[in-house]
């Protein structure tokens, strides 16, 4: 069995996936690396192929039919041989130091015989253009190296927030507590991290600046605009989320605090994104999403709209959706998102 499974899932990645792979090769033998080629139309099979020949006690290629990002997921954690798993877009990397300091943390907690269930580091908002690199970190909510549990953590910031590229799951848990992404659904990365949190019993933060997480091409799935375009599946998600994360379920009120926090900030970017289009018909959308929630969940339906971020997105009228967009635009330059 390997140490470490890192799974990239590429569609149409040929320009870009070279440096991803690349970044990851000095891990060496304890790790896998699984290319997903997610039913390209450009090289992107071939490439997988050639690294997974060149490479062949690291790298293995997978072919599969489009399913979009969660399907390529699913084949890596259908198919990771490896003690835990990472998932690494393609048109990301990662730092290699950080990189070999996280594959020696995890070799180390093996041997001492306490694995975990996860491992959490920072990650690199690599905005094009951006003079300053928003770093995403956790020493104010995760006490550093060290097995802990969910009682042990802080409290976590508006606007900081654990996502897929911080963190690093023990393989058996995503497979043990049925973790399946949907298929052709961009943002099902809010579901990779939230779904499996509640069976997670002990973490390990380790506090180095791993994952460089890319922002800049025009058709990226985080663009604002693609967002807007897009949004019936940021809305499929956050439902998915409402009716799968079961709050009244979760025994830590610490772990109960951050899925609800979590589950707002990603219900907060959905009604500004409907707002921000201008159009009626997302307006009308926007009022739809709401009722959802109201008719599934009136409790949390309260939570969420009379919270303070509830509140400022919804302030009536032409001049309230405008101050609802300011609030938007100051959060993207502080958070350093979209």
């Amino acid at each position: 069995m390997k140490l470490l499974s890192v799974v990239i899932p590429c569609y149409n990645s040929q320009d870009y996936m070279r440096y991803c792979i690349e970044s990851l090769l000095p891990g060496g033998e304890s790790v896998e690396i699984l290319i997903v080629n997610d039913g390209s139309s450009d090289k992107t099979g071939e490439i997988a192929d050639d690294y997974a020949t060149r490479y062949p006690a690291l790298i293995k290629s997978i072919h599969q039919p489009n399913g979009g990002h969660g399907e390529a997921v699913n084949a890596g954690i259908r198919q990771a041989s490896g003690l835990y798993m990472k998932v690494v877009d393609s048109d990301d990397w990662v730092d290699i130091s950080a990189y070999l300091e996280i594959v020696a943390v995890l070799e180390r907690l093996v041997v001492e015989r306490q694995p975990v269930d996860l491992l959490v580091s920072n990650y690199v908002y690599e905005k094009e253009g951006a003079k300053y690199k928003k770093v995403m970190k956790y020493g104010n909510v995760l006490p550093e190296n060290r097995v802990l549990t969910w009682e042990e953590i802080g409290r976590f910031r508006k606007g900081q927030y654990l996502m897929m590229h911080s963190l690093i799951y023990r393989t058996a848990l995503l497979r043990e507590c049925g973790l399946t992404l949907p298929k052709h659904t961009f943002y099902v990365d809010n579901l990779y991290v939230t779904m499996p949190l509640p069976h997670v019993k002990n973490l390990y933060y380790l506090n180095v600046d791993f994952y460089r997480y890319y922002i800049g091409r025009d058709d990226q799935s985080v663009n604002e605009r693609v967002m807007i375009a897009r949004i019936d599946q940021q809305l499929k998600v956050n439902k998915l989320m409402i009716e799968q994360i079961d709050l009244a379920s979760v025994r830590s009120s610490k772990l109960r605090h951050y899925l609800y926090h979590h589950l707002e900030i990603v219900t907060m970017i959905s009604t500004i994104l409907l707002i921000r289009s201008g159009s009626k018909e997302n307006l009308r959308k926007k009022r739809a999403f709401w009722q959802f929630i109201m008719d599934y969940d009136l409790e949390l339906y309260h939570r969420l709209r009379y919270g303070m971020m509830g509140r400022l997105l919804s302030l009536p009228g032409r001049v309230g959706r405008g101050i609802s967009i300011g609030v938007y635009k100051i959060t993207q330059k502080v958070v350093g998102f979209n």
